[in-house]
């Protein structure tokens, strides 16, 4: 039997960093319900708590800028039934991605067409254009900016990233964590298509200690 998974708890700012451990952007997004990186308290904290928290995680996976960030949150502040709207549809399709993440890689057809629908929709309603930046680091980035609703486009670069998933039939190599008190996904890229936890650091040598135990006891 499953085991429940823990409690979620609201995540503030300035609190422990994101997991990027799904190796796909959407992936880590859906993970976002599972933001905390000390994964020895087994407490999962939700970066969808509050609008902040869900333009904190876009500005960690590299989606904002901090000028961005700043100017998205002071718009929170102008136009706060917008921010509850665009804070509602990041829960309402991370957990349609999550259904695709669990289930659509098994050929659940339900799962994976809702989640099609769900991108069409999200894209849709989101007018804009999409430009290439320098960042921070000496590098560039690929933003979309919108026009009109500027809460409109923050999902856009989450739901491409699904949508590639669908397009190059990487559903297959999707995984959730081995581990039944583990609640995260990510994308297999091992050679043999074996990978079983979402981090060896945590989940995997927590397993391999359980492991040494059982091994303890029957010696």
């Amino acid at each position: 039997m499953t085991a429940t998974p823990p409690p979620l708890v609201h995540l503030p700012r300035g609190n422990e960093p994101f997991a990027f451990v799904g190796e796909r952007l959407w992936l880590d997004f859906v993970n976002s319900d599972d933001a905390a990186s000390d994964r020895r308290r087994l407490t999962r904290m939700d970066a969808l708590g509050s609008f902040d928290g869900f333009i904190h995680w876009l500005t960690e996976a590299g989606l904002l800028d901090d000028e961005r960030a700043l100017a998205m949150a002071r718009r929170a502040q102008e136009q706060p039934t917008g921010a509850s709207s665009a804070l509602h549809e990041a829960r309402r399709v991370r957990n349609v991605l999550r259904g695709l993440a669990e289930r659509g890689g098994s050929g659940d057809d339900r799962a994976t067409q809702a989640a099609i629908t769900e991108i069409n929709r999200v894209l849709g309603r989101s007018a804009g254009t999409r430009r290439v930046e320098p960042d921070a680091d000496g590098g560039f980035v690929r933003n979309f900016v919108t026009v009109g609703d500027v809460f409109a486009g923050l999902l856009v670069p989450v739901i491409e990233s699904a949508a590639d998933a669908l397009v190059t039939g990487e559903l297959a190599r999707v995984r959730r964590c081995a581990d039944p008190r583990c609640a995260r996904v990510f994308f297999d890229g091992s050679r043999n298509g074996k990978r079983r936890w979402c981090e060896m650091a945590t989940c995997g040598n927590r397993a391999k200690a359980a492991r040494h135990r059982r091994k303890a006891k029957v010696s």
